[in-house]
């Protein structure tokens, strides 16, 4: 009876197992992440190998894709798709983001072999007597009597391969280094199956066309190594790069990918000499302006008058910020990736605070200048110098604590074309606020400066050219004058504006610029000092402008 009844239950069980299982809803399958599955290579490479191939291509060509498509080494795989395509295809490949021509050369040719490159069609054979295209690889006859193996005929994998602007065949070089690219996105991919042909006798070619570049990047022929690294890196090794106005020319002893990068002119050893160029002329104006600072302290003890106005009290602020400016500067170069990282997050807050404060009292240098010259009346300020003081000093502040909140600071690296590191200061780790609190302040305070600075040359040249039949030589001395103000509005950093033009120009800004604060020292010098003077009609002039003004506001 027991059994009988155990066995009942044990039916009952089954049958709601049973039931329940049927009612179950089937779980969804999750979509093929076609990235994933190129983990495992498989033995043989089959067709939804190469669609996976194609499709991680496709999704990791945007900009903003996964971080992980860095990490599946899809570079390496889109080599293994080459390779089949040259064991087992014959034809063409027409996809939007890839061109493809493989077919078979005879060995025994006894012609050089011309192929054309345009991005938007399939590469084609160019046949002798036709237009050179203006992309194109040429391969000299010797080539295929060089290849591995006597045989007489090889199939020739000709791809254009359009990257776009994700991280795919980027490489840690380019990834690390700001500014730098692959021209129009474009790689070059020859192959003739999976043997490697290195050691060429005589190199093929390979022409890039492209737009005149600017003359502060370089351009540099590579090809796609392998074996840098766990994915690979560009390299140059075995390439050398002709350029020209709308063309460059890569020869290059092996097969592989190949592209034209664009990268920043500086090299290590430029940036270097422009360090130590900045060090020297920043360790100088230090020392002028400490001359200058000392200057005003005596003549404010001796002359009375030197309490009471407002314009050497406004070129002392600017010399001291200028003063701190170029020691933080030596202090961020000097210690370097030795800061701690609080140490340099201060550090890099102090640099941009006193960079500021620079720009921010040649505006004011610019605003006193436009007050004494162009609006002359009616410019009276209660606690004129104790405002500007706020501004000069207070502004930056606001800021430098906005910038900070943002966790803007950091170590900034500076890399050459080795991927070795050439410079690190204490600086800016994220460009927007860089180009938000540096880049725009600076052109703000730059353009009302210089467009005072015009109003005012435009007085002082024709006050000389009104007294030039009483006063000789007065064309010079305006000039001078005129220099002598550029010093204080901040034109020297103007010259950053022409640094594009090549590399001449970025020593000369940074020659020019380090020397602010002796330019300032000898300005200063020129218009106080009571033995120059009264000598200088030129200085005279500015003097009476500002004896003017605080005449003004008394």
């Amino acid at each position: 009876m027991e059994t009988a009844k155990g066995l009942r239950s044990l039916l009952l069980l089954l049958l709601a197992t049973n039931g329940a299982k049927s009612s179950t809803v089937p779980e969804k399958e999750e979509p093929r992440n076609a990235c994933k599955s190129l983990l495992n290579k498989p033995a043989q490479p089959d067709n939804y190998y190469l669609k996976d191939i194609i499709q991680c291509l496709a999704d990791c060509r945007q900009v903003g894709s996964s971080d992980s498509c860095t990490s599946w080494n899809l570079e390496r795989h889109w080599l293994y798709y080459e390779s089949y395509l040259v064991e087992n295809s014959m034809g063409t490949v027409d996809r939007p983001f890839v061109k493809s021509l493989i077919q078979n050369i005879s060995t025994d040719t006894s012609e050089d072999l011309l192929f054309s490159l345009k991005p938007s069609q399939i590469p084609n054979q160019v046949m002798e007597g036709e237009d050179k295209p203006s992309d194109r690889v040429w391969l000299p006859k010797s080539f295929f009597g060089s290849l591995p193996g006597n045989r007489p005929m090889v199939r020739l994998a000709v791809t254009v391969l359009d990257i776009g602007s994700g991280n795919i065949f980027k490489g840690p070089r380019l990834l690390q280094e700001e500014g730098s690219s692959v021209l129009n996105n474009h790689v070059v991919g020859l192959s003739v199956g999976q043997a490697p042909v290195t050691g060429l006798s005589e190199p093929l070619e390979i022409t890039f066309s492209h737009h005149r570049h600017p003359p502060n990047m370089t351009l540099t022929c590579v090809f796609w190594d392998i074996t840098k690294g766990p994915t690979g890196d560009w390299a140059s090794r075995g390439c050398s790069t002709q350029l020209g106005a709308e063309q460059t020319v890569c020869r290059c002893d092996h097969l592989t990918f190949f592209a034209l990068l664009l990268r920043p002119v500086l090299d290590r050893a430029t940036v270097m000499v422009l360090t130590r160029i900045s060090q020297a002329g920043c360790g100088v104006s230090m020392i002028f302006l400490i001359f200058a600072i000392t200057l005003y302290i005596v003549l404010r003890l001796s002359l009375r008058r030197f309490k009471s106005e407002d314009a050497p009290k406004i070129h002392m602020s600017l010399s001291s910020s200028l003063f701190f400016l170029n020691l933080a500067f030596l202090v961020s170069v000097g210690s370097g990736s030795q800061a701690p990282s609080v140490a340099c997050w201060i550090q890099g807050a102090v640099f941009h605070y006193c960079l500021l404060c620079t720009f921010t009292w040649m505006g004011l240098e610019a605003l006193h200048l436009y007050l004494l010259s162009i609006r002359v009346f009616n410019t009276y300020f209660g606690h004129y110098f104790l405002k500007l003081s706020l501004l000069g000093w207070g502004l930056p502040a606001l800021v430098v604590i906005g910038a900070g909140s943002a966790n803007s600071y950091g170590l900034y690296a500076v890399r050459d074309q080795e991927n070795r590191t050439s410079l690190e200061l204490c600086w800016f780790q994220k460009e927007p606020a860089l180009y938000a609190t540096v880049h725009g302040y600076f052109f703000i305070t730059f353009l009302f400066g210089a467009v005072v600075l015009a109003l005012v040359s435009w007085k002082i040249f024709t006050l000389s050219s009104v007294t030039a039949n009483k006063e000789k030589r007065q064309n010079w001395k305006a000039v001078l004058t005129v220099l002598g103000l550029s010093s204080l509005v901040g034109m020297t950093w103007g010259l950053a504006i022409l640094t594009p033009l090549g590399l001449s120009t970025i020593y000369i800004f940074a020659f020019f610029n380090s020397l602010q604060g002796v330019f300032i020292f000898c300005w200063f010098t020129i218009l106080y000092f009571p033995s120059l003077s009264s000598k200088s009609p030129s200085s005279g002039t500015t003097a009476r402008l500002d004896q003017a003004h605080s005449t003004s506001q008394q």
